[in-house]
C-alpha cells in the first residue's frame, strides 16, 4: 500500500477557482470605473503612465527617463501596454499591471493562510474555510478593488509583500526551507523596485531569517534543522540587491546616491517648497495612530467599525505570538512602523477628514496593513470559537456546527462594513475625487486649446502635474520640450541641455509656451516678453498660460 502523499499547500483546483473570481470581481471593477472616467483620478497614476510613455515618446526618450523619485518596475510593467494611443489616452494600460497584481495578492493570501494553519502538510476543514475567508476579506475590500483599476502601485506592492510573506512562512516553518527562501528573496527584490516600503521589509526578513537560522543551528539534532550558509547567502544577497543598485544608479547618474530622498523633485524638497503642514511630524505615537487610523478607514466607514477590526485583528496576532506555526504572520505589520517612522520623520503627511486639517491626503495608505487584517481576524474569530466550545456550557451536539461559528461572523462583519464603505464611496476614490477636481478641470482645458492649435505643433511646458493635458488631447510628448529633456549626470544644472536651451531661448524650439505661475516655462515667457494667448484660473491649481513663441525655424 502506497503512503499517502501530504496535502499540497494549496489544491489546484482551489486556486483556480479564486483566481478566476478575483479576475472576474478585477474585471468588472475596472470597467464600472473606466465607464464613470475615474481610473485616472490620483494625479500620481497619471504621472506614473505619462513617466512610462516618456521612455519611448519624448524628445530624448531612453531609460533615464525614469526618473528617481518613484521606483521602476511599476512603469516599467506599463510601458508595454500604453504604446498604442488610444491605451495611454483612457489610463487602461496602466491598469492592467495592478489588476495583475490584486489577482496575485489574493492568491497569496490564501496561500499564506494555508501555510499558517497548516499540520505536517495538511490541512483540517477549518482551515480550509479560513483560508477562503481571508482571500474573500482581502478580495472584497472596496477600496483595494478601486485601487486596483488605476495606475497607482498598492495593488502591485501587496503582491509582492504578500508572496514574501508566503515563502517567508514556508521558511520558517520548516517547508522546502532552501527553495522558499529563495523565492522569499526574489518576491523582496520585486517588493524593493516598486515601494521603499519593500527596503524595510527586506531588511525585516533579512534580520528574521537570520534569527530562525541561527536558532536552527543551536539545536541538538543539525541534520534535521541545520540551513546550507549557501542559501543564507543567496537570500540575503537576493534581497539586498535591488536597493543597492538603486543607491547606486542615483550616484552615477545624479551624482547623489539619495536623490530620490533629498533631490529637488522628492518628498522633502515638496513638502519644503510647498509649507505643506504634517500634524504628526516629530512624533512617532502621533504618526502611528494617523496610520492605523487609515487602516481602520480602508476597512469600514464608522469608528467603531473599524476599531472592531483593528481590535480583532491585534487579538489575532497575540494568538499568533503563542503559536509558532502562526508566528511567521505577524511580518504582515512590517508596514505599522515603516510609515510611522515616514509620516514622524519622513516629510510624508497624511490628513484624515475627521482631523486637522480635515482633509484627504495619503489615505490609501492604510491599505498596506490590509492583509493582517485579512489574515488575523479570521485567526482571531476562529479563536474566540474554539475557546467557547470547551466552556462547560457548550452542548456537545454543538460541536458540529463550529465551523458556523466561525464563517457566519467573520462573513457578517465583512459584508456590513464593506457594504457601509460602499454606500459612501470608498475613502481611497474620495481621496482621490476631492484633490482631482481643480487638476482635471485645467487639463481639460488646456487639452481643448492644445488640439486647437495647428497640427505637428510643438510646446515647451514643465510638465510636474499637467502632463495629463497632453494625455487629454492626445499629442505624443516627442512633441513637448519638458524638464526630463536634459542630461540629469550634468548637476547642478546641464547648460546644453535641450530643456535649458529651449528656455533660455523658447522662439527657437517650441510654436507654445505652457506656463503655471512662477514655474521655468512661466519666468521664461515672461523674460522674453511673450504675450499670453490665453489665460486660464482653476480653483486650487496655479494660473496657467499659453503663449504663442514661435518667431523662426528650429535652431
Amino acid at each position: 500500500m502506497k503512503p499517502q502523499r501530504p496535502a499540497e499547500p494549496h489544491p489546484a483546483i482551489e486556486a483556480v477557482r479564486l483566481a478566476w473570481l478575483a479576475a472576474f470581481v478585477s474585471i468588472f471593477s475596472f470597467l464600472f470605473y473606466q465607464r464613470h472616467g475615474d481610473i485616472l483620478l490620483y494625479g500620481d497614476a497619471v504621472a506614473h503612465i505619462n513617466i512610462a510613455r516618456r521612455v519611448f515618446d519624448s524628445q530624448t526618450p531612453g531609460l533615464l527617463q525614469l526618473g528617481t523619485v518613484w521606483l521602476p518596475l511599476p512603469h516599467l510593467l506599463i510601458l508595454p501596454f500604453i504604446v498604442p494611443m488610444r491605451l495611454w489616452q483612457s489610463g487602461t494600460g496602466g491598469s492592467i499591471p495592478s489588476m495583475a497584481g490584486y489577482i496575485l495578492g489574493v492568491l497569496g493570501i490564501f496561500r499564506l493562510m494555508r501555510t499558517v494553519l497548516a499540520h505536517e502538510g495538511k490541512l483540517d476543514a477549518r482551515g480550509t474555510t479560513l483560508s477562503w475567508l481571508s482571500a474573500l476579506v482581502y478580495a472584497g475590500n472596496p477600496n483595494l478593488i478601486y485601487m486596483q483599476s488605476t495606475a497607482m502601485g498598492e495593488s502591485l506592492y501587496l503582491a509582492a509583500f504578500i508572496w514574501a510573506a508566503a515563502y517567508f512562512s514556508d521558511f520558517a516553518t520548516g517547508a522546502k526551507r532552501t527553495k522558499s527562501l529563495a523565492k522569499c528573496g526574489f518576491c523582496l527584490a520585486a517588493a524593493c523596485l516598486i515601494r521603499y516600503d519593500g527596503w524595510f521589509l527586506a531588511a525585516t526578513l533579512v534580520v528574521a531569517t537570520l534569527v530562525i537560522a541561527y536558532r536552527r543551528q543551536k539545536r541538538a539534532d543539525r541534520t534535521d534543522s541545520h540551513l546550507p550558509t549557501a542559501a543564507l547567502v543567496k537570500f540575503v544577497l537576493i534581497a539586498s540587491t535591488t536597493p543597492v543598485l538603486w543607491l547606486a544608479y542615483n550616484a552615477i547618474v545624479y551624482r547623489n546616491p539619495l536623490e530620490f530622498a533629498n533631490g529637488p523633485y522628492s518628498a522633502k524638497a515638496i513638502e519644503q517648497k510647498t509649507a505643506t503642514v504634517n500634524p504628526a511630524q516629530g512624533s512617532l505615537p502621533t504618526a502611528a495612530l494617523y496610520f492605523l487610523k487609515t487602516a481602520e478607514l480602508n476597512v469600514a466607514e464608522s469608528n467603531w467599525e473599524g476599531r472592531l477590526w483593528l481590535t480583532l485583528a491585534l487579538f489575532g496576532s497575540a494568538v499568533a505570538t503563542i503559536t509558532p506555526q502562526l508566528r511567521p504572520a505577524l511580518v504582515l505589520w512590517a508596514p505599522l512602523p515603516f510609515y510611522a517612522l515616514s509620516v514622524a520623520y519622513g516629510s510624508i503627511p497624511i490628513f484624515l477628514p475627521k482631523s486637522w486639517p480635515f482633509s484627504y491626503y495619503n489615505v490609501r495608505y492604510g491599505l498596506q496593513l490590509l492583509p493582517a487584517l485579512a489574515i488575523f481576524v479570521p485567526i482571531a474569530i476562529s479563536y474566540l470559537v474554539y475557546f467557547a466550545s470547551k466552556l462547560p456550557s457548550f452542548r456537545p451536539e454543538w460541536q458540529r456546527w463550529s465551523d458556523a461559528f466561525v464563517f457566519l461572523p467573520i462573513l457578517l462583519l465583512a459584508v456590513v462594513t464593506y457594504g457601509s464603505i460602499w454606500r459612501a464611496d470608498p475613502i481611497s476614490y474620495r481621496e482621490a475625487a476631492i484633490n482631482s477636481r481643480g487638476r482635471i478641470a485645467l487639463d481639460q482645458q488646456l487639452g481643448k486649446w492644445f488640439t486647437s492649435f495647428p497640427p505637428n505643433s510643438t510646446f515647451l511646458m514643465f510638465l510636474g502635474e499637467h502632463s495629463g493635458a497632453f494625455e487629454e488631447a492626445g499629442i505624443p510628448l516627442r512633441r513637448v520640450i519638458n524638464e526630463g529633456n536634459h542630461r540629469v549626470w550634468k548637476q547642478p544644472s546641464d547648460s546644453e541641455g535641450l530643456w535649458e536651451r529651449a528656455l533660455a531661448d523658447p522662439a527657437a524650439y517650441a510654436d507654445y509656451v505652457v506656463g503655471f505661475e512662477d514655474d521655468p516655462a512661466w519666468i521664461a515667457a515672461k523674460d522674453h516678453h511673450l504675450v499670453a494667448l490665453v489665460e486660464i484660473h482653476t480653483t486650487g491649481q496655479a494660473p496657467a498660460a499659453i503663449f504663442p513663441a514661435r518667431t523662426g525655424p528650429a535652431r
